[in-house]
């Protein structure tokens, strides 16, 4: 057997009435659509439930599989200790899913577990699943840092795991969407919100599982989505086979976003392997991207692939244009992968004799020794987007109404203490935001005193 049906739940506390109080009322369309899920998923009666969960167990660079033989959990932290779920857990699922991420490639298993303990995104789909069916086996498994493709991969490593077992599993991805629908709700309104979750579910109506692919990350972030990675497993689960999709229920009342969907599997289908599609289109446009890069962006990857490949800083290339080897000034490298920051140095002024060798220079930093990051590695080269500021002389100004986000880029000083912050950046829309971060990147706390330089650049891509 395999995976023999896939289902898409929230897990919002108030839908339990021992926490709701009554307000769970008011999302009466989802714990409908809940408990229809539960019911179609006991009349599949599998084996073993994979449930994936953006509460359990997170780690930037692995994905956490619960271990042992059993987990309790209750909802004390949400004001209702009393409501408990108990577990049993498929620890030969756990050890072969280990097995074949491995071989696979993917950084997944059971070490570092912090917590023990149930999570509410996986109790509140069992606390539906449990009324209609109770003759299973859980597979818990968390979310990661990696990317969308780590996510897709696991997927289909456990169905393989599914088949090689022989188990009746059904795949249950937890995960509310936009946390931004209303002012009045836990994050706040924000115009992402909306459109996150109106997409998302066109994609879940549509069975479009490509479409979990290619949200952009700063998109996902402004929205504050939930379950996007947890629904790519499950998109994973079903690499190569026919759906069909149901979105049962979507509300959003308290400012969350509340999805129920079902997939039924009728058969095989070659061209939904997305993992694929994905790969060769990402291919396709970062190749796109390369060919239109300037002289600047240009140089700048050749400094960091050739350091990287040879440990050898690169020698200026001849035919550079004039102004790169006449002009001094400071300049910043960025370096993005799968639409998230890799790595970004800079200077605010020259250190060396032309914007050429400061470009070679910083290209390398931003590779090998941004702090935030591991140096990148020689099969990341190919899947790298470049950018170039070179700033202009910056200006002292005396009042942050003097920024203006889209054109100036800040400099904070305090004391020995400076921070610098680009113009133009995703998901900074206003002076204040500007500033705050700069002050944070310099160590300065919010009040304390500090001076305010602005200045312009010349973004190259």
């Amino acid at each position: 057997m395999s995976i023999v049906g896939a289902f898409i739940m929230p897990h919002p506390p108030i839908i339990l009435p021992e926490i709701g109080k009554g307000e769970e009322r008011e999302i009466q369309r989802t714990t409908d659509a809940c408990r229809e899920v539960a019911g179609r998923i006991a009349a599949l009666k599998p084996d073993t439930v994979v449930v994936t969960s953006p509460h359990s167990v997170l780690y930037a660079d692995y994905f956490h599989i619960s271990p042992g033989e059993s987990a309790h959990g209750d909802f004390g932290r949400f004001g209702a200790p009393e409501v408990t779920v108990d577990v049993r857990y498929d620890s030969e699922f756990v050890r072969e899913l280990t097995d074949a991420a491995g071989k696979a490639g993917l950084a997944a298993g059971t070490f570092g577990e912090r917590e023990k303990s149930l999570d509410h995104g996986t109790m509140i789909p069992l606390r539906f699943l449990n009324e209609f069916y109770t003759d299973y086996q859980l597979v818990r498994i968390g979310l990661s840092g990696l990317s969308v493709l780590d996510h897709y991969r696991l997927g289909k490593c456990v169905a393989q795991t599914a088949e090689a077992l022989g188990r009746r599993v059904v795949f249950l991805a937890s995960g509310d969407l936009s946390h931004r629908l209303k002012e009045d709700g836990p994050y706040g309104f924000a115009k992402e919100g909306p459109k996150f979750d109106s997409q998302v579910t066109d994609a879940m109506a549509k069975g479009d599982f490509l479409r979990f692919l290619t949200f952009r990350p700063d998109f996902c972030d402004a929205a504050a989505e939930c379950g996007l990675r947890s629904f790519i497993i499950m998109a994973g689960a079903l690499d190569g086979k026919a759906v069909q999709p149901e979105l049962l229920s979507y509300e959003g009342p308290f400012g969350v976003g509340y999805g129920v969907c079902a997939f039924q599997i009728t058969g095989n289908d070659e061209n939904r392997r997305f993992d694929a599609i994905y790969e060769a289109e990402e291919k396709r446009r970062l190749n796109r991207i390369q060919s239109q890069e300037d002289e600047y962006v240009k140089l700048a990857r050749l400094s960091l692939e050739t350091y990287v490949r040879t440990g050898e800083r690169v020698k200026l290339p001849a035919g550079l244009p004039e102004e790169m080897l006449r002009r001094r000034a400071g300049a910043f490298v960025s370096l993005k992968k799968n639409g998230e920051l890799r790595g970004c140095i800079g200077t605010i002024g020259p250190i060396t004799d032309c914007v050429a060798k400061e470009i070679v220079r910083n290209a390398v930093s931003a590779g090998t020794e941004d702090p935030r990051f591991a140096p990148v590695t020689e099969q990341e080269l190919s899947s790298l987007v470049y950018s170039v500021d070179v700033l202009d002389k910056p200006e002292p100004i005396d009042t942050i109404e003097e920024l203006d986000v889209r054109r100036y880029g800040v400099i904070v000083t305090g004391g020995h203490k400076r921070g610098l912050l680009l113009p133009n950046l995703e998901g900074v829309d206003t002076p204040e935001q500007q500033v705050a971060i700069a002050m944070q990147k310099a160590g300065l706390r919010k009040g304390e005193p500090c001076s305010l330089e602005r200045f312009e650049v010349v973004r190259h891509k």
